[in-house]
């Protein structure tokens, strides 16, 4: 048994009230992306880091433009389907990215997706994913 696990046990640590932040995504507003017909919720954001957790909605005909990962990236697809040269994602379906890896994405029916970045994509003809920031 871990030593923090036995001091929790015996009443020495006390949870971290407000440690947790709770976000229900059905009270955000889907906002646009720079990109046409990609909307996007963000859950989570660290402009320091520039980790971000995002919903985005892909209307059908999306394409996100070629673009490079400098970190991990991971995505769940919730509804529909996105693909690249390695394959298709469908619903219900995990892929994650290698670092450093290069791709256009594209969906021919329309998707939701959460996804995880651990850095900002970079993209060789835009500034960045979102199109403004309030």
């Amino acid at each position: 048994m871990s030593a923090v696990f036995k001091e929790r046990l015996s009443g020495k640590l006390q949870p971290t009230i407000g440690g947790s932040v709770y976000v229900d995504p059905a009270t955000l507003e889907w906002r646009p992306s720079q990109f046409p017909k990609i909307q996007m919720k963000v859950l989570y954001r660290n402009d320091e880091s520039g980790e971000m957790t995002v919903l985005l909605k892909w209307e059908p005909g999306a394409v996100l433009p070629f673009h490079k990962h400098p970190e991990i990236e991971q995505s769940w697809v919730l509804e529909g389907s996105f693909s690249d040269h390695d394959g298709i994602c469908r619903a219900g379906q995990f892929v994650w990215r290698q670092p450093g890896s290069l791709h256009e994405t594209r969906s021919d029916e329309g998707c939701t997706i959460l996804a995880i970045y651990r850095k900002p994509n970079v993209f060789f003809n835009a500034a960045g994913f979102e199109a403004e920031r309030n």
